[in-house]
């Protein structure tokens, strides 16, 4: 046996669930004393007979848990030190790390498709090395671990965050191999009390392909808590439930391209969900909604009823319109909804801690409906050609600018400072669906195509719908908010499409103190 072999079969990823087993939550690691330390090795695996892995992996006690969901209250400090393990350079390959004497990630370095780092979507943390810069760290596999360390805001809203790797020429890569899980900030019972006491279960829904690094895909399937979904196969992820039992589910899109369109269905009909968040922020007045639709990053909270017993149940994937340029996204069922007298209930979240902020202090966006923005911005999203045989372009623009692909070197293209609130116009003048999404901070989610929303909430990822090639650009208009002196720095917005923001779909803004 090889040195390699020997290697890959010592530390290689954990073994995933079966299809037509039962969903589980992810395993838990919760704050102790106001402190989470994580470690994480981030490794991989590519066979022949199987689609190429990669996994957030936590060592502790016999047996390994990938990808675990990290638990903190508003004001603890997260402490997570990441190993780079990945050992693929072509399919089948396996190359060990090197002896070579390692550089710094901070000062950034050639990005190879071994390289890493981690994003922490949604979170106001500050956008510098070892917390949340996310373009220029460069984690090598030849690197000792590197940490990072930073604390949630005393004033964070409750709920579901996520983490992922974030640099250009590996992202997607190691995305769609699985490299993706959850932080949740604890309290939504404060700011939601119809959560309280409810089973919550974890729900992260995934891509897996069979050819990672191709584009277009030419096959893939979703997978839910790692457990591969075949429709062709009839082989379905479990949701047990107690008979017309309620639960909080808290459900992650952390696909590279999918957008989810999401019923629940006895027999056939679409049941009412009882949204009560979104992108981790409880909304201002929870709805009942019979789909609820997700672009790649988004995060959705919802209360759910269960069926009755022997009644046919099912979690969806509806029709979602790309546009006339998009993937193919079908309708598919991705789990079975099983009601048994014995099922198992998820865990009751704990309680946040009675030193954790009371609701509402994320609750400007009340106010910042009337506000008076200092600046108005447009935006639009591009698809073009690039010769006759090379990829397309894809480009976020700012109007008045010249239209180019983003590079980790190129100067912000939106230059602010703290104290302003503005309102950017983004419009889609490509065929294909886009995700908007901001770093840092949450926007307020003001019009669509022109129309003012009944209830605005924040978000940090939005859709924006594809262009048909003849009317008008489909639009979306968002409010910026950087009154808050902890927005100072530099940080990203991109098409939350993670092929096309490392094809050039990606700007930066810098916020002046």
């Amino acid at each position: 046996m090889s040195l390699g072999c020997a290697w890959a079969q010592t530390r290689d990823c954990p073994a995933r669930p079966y299809p037509d087993t039962e969903v589980k939550n992810p395993a838990d690691l919760t704050a102790v004393n106001g402190v989470l330390k994580v470690p994480l090795t981030l490794r991989s695996r590519e066979m022949m007979e199987l689609p190429f892995k990669a996994c957030y992996v936590y060592e502790a006690g016999s047996a390994p848990m990938e990808a675990p969901t990290l638990r903190l209250d508003p004001g603890n400090l997260l402490e997570l030190s990441l190993t780079d393990r990945l050992t693929y350079v072509r399919p089948h390959t396996i190359v060990l790390p090197s002896s070579a004497a390692p550089h710094d990630p901070c000062a950034g370095g050639t990005i190879e498709t071994t390289s890493t780092n981690v994003d922490f979507d949604g979170l106001n943390i500050p956008p510098d090395c070892h917390q949340g810069e996310a373009s220029s760290t460069t984690i090598e596999n030849t690197d000792p671990a590197f940490d990072y360390q930073f604390r949630i805001p005393a004033d964070n809203p409750p709920g579901m965050y996520w983490y992922h790797p974030h640099l250009q020429g590996s992202t997607t890569l190691q995305l769609n191999g699985g490299a993706s899980g959850v932080l949740i900030v604890n309290g939504m019972e404060k700011a939601k009390p119809e959560v309280a006491g409810l089973p919550e279960r974890i729900l992260v829904f995934r891509q897996q392909f069979e050819a990672p690094d191709s584009w277009p895909p030419d096959d893939y399937r979703f997978s839910l808590n790692f457990q591969t979904v075949s429709p062709a196969e009839q082989h379905w992820p479990v949701i047990r439930m107690k008979p017309g039992a309620r639960e909080f589910w808290r459900v992650a899109n952390a696909t590279s391209q999918a957008f989810l369109a999401l019923q629940v269905v006895f027999g056939k009909s679409a049941q009412q969900v009882n949204l009560v968040a979104l992108d981790g922020v409880p909304l201002q007045k929870s709805r009942y909604l019979g789909t609820i639709e997700l672009p790649p990053g988004g995060r959705a909270e919802f209360i759910v009823t269960g069926p009755a017993t022997g009644e046919a149940a099912r979690l969806l994937q509806t029709e979602f319109e790309t546009g006339p340029a998009g993937l193919e996204n079908p309708p598919q069922q991705l789990a079975r909804i099983v009601a048994e007298d014995g099922a198992e209930e998820p865990p009751v979240p704990a309680m946040a801690s009675s030193r954790s902020s009371e609701p509402g202090p994320w609750r400007a966006d009340v106010a910042l409906v009337e506000y008076r923005v200092t600046a108005l911005r447009k935006l639009y999203f591009a698809e073009a050609p690039n010769g006759t045989n090379g990829p397309t372009k894809y480009l976020l623009t700012v109007e008045g600018q010249a239209p180019r692909m983003f590079t980790p070197s190129e100067p912000p293209a939106v230059i602010t400072k703290v104290g302003a609130v503005e309102d950017w116009i983004v419009a889609n003048h490509s065929g294909e669906v886009h995700a908007f999404h901001m770093h840092r901070i949450h926007f307020l989610l003001l019009e669509e195509n022109g129309t003012r929303l009944p209830n605005p909430e924040l978000r940090d990822t939005v859709i924006v719908p594809a262009w048909d090639g003849i009317g008008r650009y489909p639009t979306v208009k968002l409010r910026m908010d950087f009154r808050d002196p902890r927005t100072a720095g530099t940080f990203e917005f991109q098409c939350q499409i993670s092929h096309h923001a490392e094809a050039g779909m990606m700007s930066r803004i810098r916020v002046k103190p």
